[in-house]
């Protein structure tokens, strides 16, 4: 039984992808859990047809999934530099000194703040994990362990906070209630304050079949067209738009609110909704073809391993990313095709993927066992991957990136 579109309550009843069952992505297991029993879910997109926001059911609590997140901002040295460049960009752009606020919602490790910090800005994050907020407090970034909405924001405000700035990066698509969450930015924003939002774009997922990048823990994919659609109902404009590449391609949107008469639409906003347009992004037609390509992925993929295997090559992964874990679980890839994975960050090192139980160590490994091939699981950032480890070509290795296709390197 499916519930209802989290913006506008119309029944959902599109399926834009369904990819089987499968556990949270990031439930890595320790060890001793490997033997017991793992909670799988229906993992299926629906579109609405009122709002075309894409989502999944609410399946498991925010607070089941968040509260204590295996996920560090700060393991990505070319999403660390993305930061830095944003934070300058931000302070020229919008004239922001010492006497100016910077909120950021879903603040992770701090691996933005800092950069504000640094130029002697007032920052708050606000971060619902609070292993995580833990190591932005350690930095002495101040931060709020709370789930964001209407009421902690009503609440800040009380303490006397106001946005200049408001950021929220890579978050909303993790947010079951959109509206509560939206609301809660209109009441923390300045009156002439600017909100500016990363989130993957909705048609890069479908153009570039991005299929990996849909799991439990996102919510929502957004089309500029929709999240301008969903503000505006809150009473804010969107007034800008930047394309970025992180994440496989990102949008990253600049709303005021709708009553600031300084802030006026500009050409590249108006360029991307008839992009869009073209696209028809507006139209149930667009979104059937995706479920097939999602299938016939999966068996190249298989192809590829089955004959690699038979050749009695041998294959390890890089990177333990939660898009990963949705690709493997889908295509039923285990260890009997993947030996084990690597990943820089040291809380993931000793784990089990979930679901797939491929074991993840420490990147010296690749160097020691030598494998045929890499597979490249967060292949939004196969470029510095391919440099860190570039080594593996000393003995005739290969690199494999599974997504939009599978290609050898």
């Amino acid at each position: 039984m499916t519930g209802q579109c989290r913006f506008c309550k119309t029944k959902l009843e599109e399926v834009f992808a369904d990819l089987g069952m499968s556990p949270l992505a990031n439930a890595y297991l320790k060890p001793e859990d490997i033997q017991g029993a793992e909670k799988f879910y229906p993992l299926r997109a629906y579109v609405c047809n009122n709002c075309y926001l894409v989502q999944l059911d609410e399946l498991e609590s925010p607070e089941e999934i968040f509260s204590n997140y295996a996920y560090f901002s700060s393991f990505s040295d070319s999403w660390l530099k993305h930061c830095q460049e944003y934070v300058e960009q931000a302070i020229k752009q919008l004239n922001l000194d010492s006497q100016s606020q910077v909120i950021e919602l879903a603040s992770n490790d701090g691996y933005l703040l800092q950069y504000f910090k640094k130029k002697n800005i007032e920052v708050l994050g606000v971060e619902p994990a609070a292993n995580v907020a833990q190591i932005a407090t350690d930095k002495g970034i101040p931060t709020i362990v709370k789930f964001f909405g209407e009421k902690i924001a009503k609440d800040l405000e009380k303490d006397g906070y106001k946005a200049d700035l408001l950021i929220a990066n890579n978050v909303m698509a993790h947010v079951p209630d959109l509206n509560d969450f939206i609301k809660g930015m209109k009441v923390i924003l300045k009156s002439t304050g600017v909100i500016t939002i990363e989130f993957p774009h909705l048609l890069n997922l479908m153009q570039k079949n991005q299929f990996d990048t849909i799991y439990h823990e996102h919510f929502s994919y957004f089309s500029l067209t929709t999240v301008e659609t969903i503000f505006l109902h809150h009473q804010l404009k969107i007034f800008d738009v930047e394309q970025l590449s992180t994440h496989g391609g990102s949008l990253r949107i600049y709303a005021s609110h709708i009553e600031d008469n300084t802030k006026h639409k500009t050409t590249r906003f108006e360029n991307l909704k008839k992009v869009e347009e073209k696209y028809k992004i507006q139209d149930l037609k667009s979104y059937h073809f995706f479920q097939e390509q999602v299938k016939e992925t999966k068996r190249s993929i298989l192809e590829f391993l089955i004959q690699v295997k038979r050749e009695g090559k041998s294959i390890v992964a890089y990177g333990a990313p939660a898009k990963g874990n949705t690709l493997l679980n889908y295509c039923g890839i285990r260890s009997d095709f993947i030996d084990f994975t690597v990943d820089r960050s040291p809380y993931k090192q000793g784990l089990y993927l979930p679901g797939t139980h491929i074991l993840i160590k420490h990147p010296d490994q690749i160097k020691a066992v030598k494998p045929d091939y890499v597979m490249i699981l967060p292949w939004n950032l196969t470029q510095e991957i391919m440099q860190q480890i570039s080594y593996i070509r000393d003995w005739g290795g290969k690199f494999v990136v599974p997504i939009p296709e599978i290609k050898v390197y």
